[in-house]
Order: structure tokens, then sequence, then C-alpha cells
């Protein structure tokens, strides 16, 4: 039996990716002397009210132990770990720590799908439903390789000061978002490593514009799926779910909460929008 293992970033919590069939391990925010699992222990919406009250964030991957005792609580079955992109979190570098712990670690592969949030989500759910269909773990592997290159992501900050903390900005966004009173666009780097820039609008609806071009030009439409993630800002969410549908309406599109960590690295108010081929 082929298991699939993923992380929060897939944006659900250690109780709902059960009932979806797949076992998460969760990220950890600290805020105000407290440490939180992101969904377990504290919702997007009660982490932000606290940013909003002056408390600054910090993150952290899942510990290598705990991640070592969910492998092992299935010594028969082989393991996917289908994580978040390696280098805009340790995730992926803590999986394969945790699988060299265990018994037996032949057994385990971690796949970095060199993306996050909504396409990471479909990564895993369309894993979950191959294995269910009694596909082997390499035939597996195989189709989740081939949609992670079809995954798109760009980011909407509202604060850049978030972004320059995490320290995952290469040095031309870096000096771009020191710049007021513009919307910078940003995808990762090709390798998923960092976060790039994508163009500079002065206002979040041009950016969702640029998007719907940068979309177009990569032949999104029929037989994929859009996601808009957001921190606190249902509002913008939902005029750039509007905007896209009409765009794409043959395009499955779905508004998602960012988990606590992604609040910690983009800032209440940052939009992400993101497809993938389905």
């Amino acid at each position: 039996m082929v298991r699939i293992f993923a992380d929060t970033s897939t944006l659900y919590n250690t109780a709902q990716a059960r009932r979806a069939g797949f076992t998460v391990s969760p990220l950890s925010v600290t805020i105000s002397g407290q440490t939180y699992r992101e969904f377990d222990d504290i919702e997007p919406e009660a982490f932000t009210a606290l940013i909003r009250q002056g408390h600054l964030p910090t993150s952290s991957q899942p510990a290598i132990g705990e991640v070592a005792a969910l492998y092992e609580q299935y010594p028969e079955d082989e393991i996917l770990n289908i994580t978040m992109a390696d280098g805009l979190s340790g995730t992926y570098a803590s999986a394969v720590a945790a699988a060299e712990l265990c018994s037996a670690p032949e057994r385990i592969t971690v796949l970095n799908s060199r993306t996050l949030c909504g396409p990471h989500r479909y990564l895993v759910e369309n894993a979950v439903r191959l294995a269910s269909k009694g596909l082997t773990l390499p035939a597996i592997v195989r189709r989740t390789e081939e949609l992670m290159r079809t995954a798109k992501s760009f980011l909407i900050p509202a604060d850049f000061a978030y972004l320059r903390r995490g320290g995952r900005l290469s040095p031309l966004v870096s000096y771009v978002g020191q710049a007021a009173r513009l919307t910078p666009l940003i995808p990762p780097t090709e390798d998923g490593r960092q976060l790039t820039l994508a163009g500079i609008r002065r206002s979040f609806l041009q950016a969702v514009e640029q998007t719907a071009k940068a979309f177009t030009a990569q032949g999104i439409g029929e037989g994929w799926r859009i996601y808009i993630t957001h921190a606190d800002a249902q509002h913008l969410a939902d005029q750039a779910a509007k905007r896209l549908g009409r765009v794409f309406p043959a395009a499955v599109v779905e508004i998602l909460p960012l988990s606590p960590v992604f609040i910690t690295q983009g800032g209440p108010g940052c939009v992400a929008i993101e497809a993938i081929r389905s």
C-alpha cells in the first residue's frame, strides 16, 4: 500500500487530511511568546488578529522526530511525502532527515513539490486518488512530477517588511520592495527556492490583470485549477476570483485562506494567485 504524506502548506489541518486520505505534518508559528501548530492550534483569523495587535510572528518546519514517528506508524507501507518547495522552507530537508531515522528508509520517498499552497494541495489530492486506484509508487511519483511542472504561482504582498524578514527574496525584489505605493507581482524562481519579480503595478487589480495575461500566455483554461489564497483579505480574493473567472470561464477557481506560516512570510493582506493543470 502507498500512503501519502504532506505538510500544512496544503492548507489542510491534521483531521481534514485524515478524512481526505493522507497524513499531514503541521508547520508551527510562534507569536506573543506562544508556539502553535498551524490550523490545529490556531486558525488564520485568530493568528492575524494577534499580528494586528502588534506581535511579530516567526515560523518553523515540522520537527524531524515527529515526522519520523508518523512514518513509523506505517512500517509495512510505502510512503510518498510531498513537501512544500525546498528553499522557501526547511520542510523538505526535515522530511528527508526523518526518513533516514526510520528502520526502513528505502520505503520512504520524499518529493520536493517546488510549489506551495493551492498547487501543492492539488498535487497531494491527486496522489491520494492515484494511490486509492492501486497505482505503484513510481507511477504516482511520475504523474506528480508531470503535474508539478505545470504549476504557476504569483504573490501580491501588502507589506514588504514580512517578506524581507523571511529572507526568501532575490536581491532585485528586495530593492523594488523599498519603493512606496507600488504593488509587486512575485513568483518563485524556476527551482522554487526564492521569490523573484514578474512586474510592478500601481494597484492590486492591475496586478491581477498582469497575472491573467501571464496565465493566458501559458495556455491556462479548460482542465486547469486556479487557486486564490489570502491573508485576511477576502474582499481582494473575491475581486481576483471575479476577474479571473471571467477571463478563464472553463477553469475551476477556488478561494482559500492562507495558513499562519504563509501569513508570517507574506503578511496580513497578501494574496497569492496560483494555477495547476488538473
